[in-house]
């Protein structure tokens, strides 16, 4: 019988196939650890937060009739570290009624986060800051402990990760022409199952993924601190603040934050504070009343805070009392009851209120997808971030075990995808994904980086040309 020749419509198809194969290829190839790092650093600070807190909080403690004064309790934080030189500056309210208190206590350049029982204002478990396990895993999250060079790794990991999102979308959908087949595995053996498996849970988590990573490198130094976090900022000018100081006037993120943990809302890390001193403000609390923790604490209750927020103390001559709950923070489960109050250190005046309505469109899309990413939506939302994970991981091995079964036995070099065969640019795909890369410049960079190398070195060097190409 003889074979139907292959028409030229078909020859093209394949030929622009194999073209994006080889790019989705290369992305796996450079992005596959870092994501599998990401994977399993988040599911870490999930079951973390979540068994132990963020600062050690989920502590157990018996209820009683008779709650300490807040006084009491700090004070009892403050004389445990040290009597002589410490200080409170932050107050992080109980999640319920049987679980501790918690304060942070700064002496010389160190910070201790000391867990209280509110019943007996006795001291139950300390913690220096930030050096738990849950901040260990957000810290290799965050920049692999290397600081700003590892920032730019997982910052360009995440903008390829998007590349090789639409690659692969683009790859399932040609052999598999339906969405049901899409998301549905087939059944099989071999390298035909891992690849099934490999593009149905592709499919399942794509969307989930491209939210992620946008999330994610919106934090990052390059397109997050430089770009759209810079234009995203809260208009500072609702409290007489200019948005764009001529001083040095510091930021939320500057006294808020405590070096690399996030504790303040994305959109207002880099807007500026406003200060104390000044006849601005709206009435808040009464300025005959002394302004002490019990005083703040109270009014915070007054005004509509419930079960855990934050109250940081002032810094400063010109410092602000400042209210704080947000679910980034593992305050609450629901994005939208963002709320950050700031209160004059000498009058008691309320001079800002802001609350998620305030935000502007990009502001609410990063509280939302950050609860989404870090799992504070509640118990369906840890779950489903537990298995994502899973599953990132699942895609990253079973995309190392397809490559691994497809390269020859007696192969002794990378092995991609139409091999020594040469493929045209398909513009049509390759147009697209340049703009998109343009649009996260450590993209862009790495792509240009890659394009130098090939053609000085790879392309040049026969040995290196025979291993990766």
């Amino acid at each position: 019988m003889e074979t139907k020749p292959t028409s030229q419509n078909e020859q093209q198809a394949n030929r622009r196939y194999l073209t994006v194969w080889r790019w989705h290829f290369y992305a796996g190839l450079l992005v596959a650890p870092f994501l599998t790092l990401l994977a399993v650093t988040g599911l870490g600070m999930l079951l973390f937060a979540n068994i132990t807190g963020k600062e050690g909080e989920r502590i157990h403690i018996t209820p009683q009739a008779v709650v300490q004064p807040l006084s009491a309790q700090a004070e009892a934080a403050r004389q445990f570290v040290n009597p002589e030189t410490s200080s409170v500056v932050q107050y992080i309210a109980p999640r319920a009624d049987d679980m501790v208190a918690v304060f942070r206590v700064n002496n010389d350049d160190k910070a201790t986060m000391v867990a209280v029982d509110p019943y007996t204002a006795k001291v139950v478990n300390t913690m220096p800051r930030s050096q738990g396990w849950y901040h260990t895993m957000d810290e290799i999250h965050g920049d692999m402990m290397i600081g700003p060079v590892g920032d730019y790794l997982l910052e360009t990991a995440a903008s390829l990760t998007i590349l090789m999102i639409i690659t692969g979308i683009y790859l399932w959908w040609a052999k598999q022409r339906s969405l049901k087949s899409m998301l549905v595995p087939k059944a099989g053996k071999g390298r035909t199952w891992w690849r099934s498996m490999h593009g149905a849970f592709g499919s399942w988590v794509s969307l989930i993924l491209l939210l992620f990573c946008l999330s994610g490198i919106a934090w990052a130094g390059i397109w997050g601190g430089k770009a759209v976090q810079a234009w995203s900022q809260f208009p500072a000018g609702k409290w007489g603040v200019e948005p764009n100081p001529v001083s040095s006037v510091p930021t939320h993120g500057d006294v808020l934050n405590d070096g690399k943990s996030k504790e303040v809302p994305w959109i207002l890390e880099l807007t500026p504070m406003p200060v104390s001193g000044t006849t601005m403000g709206e009435n808040g609390i009464n300025p005959s009343e002394p302004m002490t923790l019990e005083t703040v604490d109270r009014f915070a209750r007054e005004i509509g805070f419930k079960g855990r927020y934050q109250l940081n103390l002032p810094k400063g001559e010109t410092g602000v009392w400042t209210l704080s709950q947000d679910s980034m923070s593992y305050d609450m489960i629901s994005p939208t009851a963002d709320r950050t109050v700031h209160i004059d250190q000498y009058s008691g005046k309320i001079l800002a209120d802001i609350h998620f309505d305030d935000y502007n469109w990009f502001g609410k899309f990063m509280a939302a997808s950050i609860a989404l990413h870090m799992g504070t939506l509640g118990w369906w939302s840890v779950l489903a971030n537990v298995l994502f994970c899973l599953a990132i991981i699942f895609i990253c091995v079973s995309g190392c075990v397809m490559w691994w079964k497809r390269r020859p036995s007696e192969a002794h070099s990378l092995v991609p995808p139409a091999q020594k065969i040469k493929l045209p640019v398909w513009w049509a795909m390759a147009v697209p994904l340049l703009i998109l890369a343009v649009i996260f410049p450590t993209a862009i960079a790495a792509i240009a980086v890659i394009w130098i190398l090939d053609t000085l070195l790879l392309s040049r060097i026969p040995a290196l040309a025979r291993w990766f190409k």
